[in-house]
């Protein structure tokens, strides 16, 4: 396509708008990636996709989409650079499930109910929420989201019925839920930590964990750093120890530790 049409397809997109209801025709379905979409306005190329878990939630595997079939749909994101729209015609399914979605705001506390504990994530039934068409709850917390703490399962840190309040991430338009954090709602021991300690100061602390490749050590309340070092025979879960910082790494909430790098006691 010439430069002449790419710059009118860049304009006709910059008159869209996320959340906008659109309507269009199929003109090609690519499985397993979607339905390629020519939209009402603009005939000259399809700017629209529609991605497979976008087609609908009614019924899975979604029904089929054929080429030529009328469609409405949602749009969800712009790329002006590529000259495509996404769009959802799940989202047109299920308009209160969107129109609860779309006002929250990153930093907003949402509350709920722990609806399912799954290898991928927590699903969280929101107070007020819809119901999902699909998923246990409207809110989902990956695991990096549940604590500050490392933990063995996530039913260390909540259990299904329990109560919680959760900071709100983003609208994951994909799946048709609120992002949350419960970490966020919760005290962070390692910053102020990592600023009252340096590289090379000795510490003690407990043995909380023995793996293959080291050990864990608690080095004050809600602190843990790993001695990556292969673990004594004397070494178990419980021990009190001597170790010496060799790296802090705030933005990953990490703390590096070491025995063998334990200063000599003085005579």
């Amino acid at each position: 396509m010439d430069g002449a049409s790419e710059d009118s397809a860049r304009e006709f997109l910059e008159t869209l708008h996320i959340g906008d209801v659109c309507t269009g025709t199929a003109k090609e379905v690519t499985r397993p990636h979607g339905v390629v979409v020519t939209l009402d306005g603009f005939p000259a190329r399809p700017l629209g996709i529609v991605g497979p878990l976008e087609l609908s939630w009614r019924q899975f595997p979604a029904e089929d989409v054929e080429a030529g079939q009328r469609i409405t749909a949602e749009i969800v994101s712009i790329d002006l650079d590529a000259g495509r729209a996404q769009l959802s015609m799940a989202a047109t399914e299920n308009p209160e499930l969107w129109a609860f979605l779309k006002p929250l705001r990153p930093g907003e506390i949402l509350s709920g109910t722990i609806a399912a504990i799954e290898r991928f994530g927590v699903f969280v039934a929101l107070d007020d929420g819809p119901v999902h068409p699909v998923f246990p709850g409207v809110g989902f917390i990956t695991y990096p989201e549940l604590s500050w703490r490392r933990y063995e399962s996530a039913s260390d840190v909540v259990q299904v019925g329990q109560r919680v309040s959760c900071e709100f991430l983003q609208f994951d338009t994909w799946n048709g839920e609120a992002r949350l954090s419960l970490r966020a709602t919760q005290p962070d021991a390692f910053p102020t930590f990592a600023d009252s300690i340096v590289v090379g100061q000795t510490l003690q602390g407990r043995v909380t964990k023995v793996v293959p490749f080291g050990y864990f050590v608690a080095v004050d309340d809600g602190v843990e750093g790993l001695v990556h070092e292969p673990p004594e025979d004397i070494v178990q879960v419980g021990d009190e120890t001597t170790v010496v910082v060799t790296e802090i790494d705030r933005t990953r909430h990490r703390l590096a530790l070491s025995r063998r790098q334990i200063p000599p006691a003085r005579e």
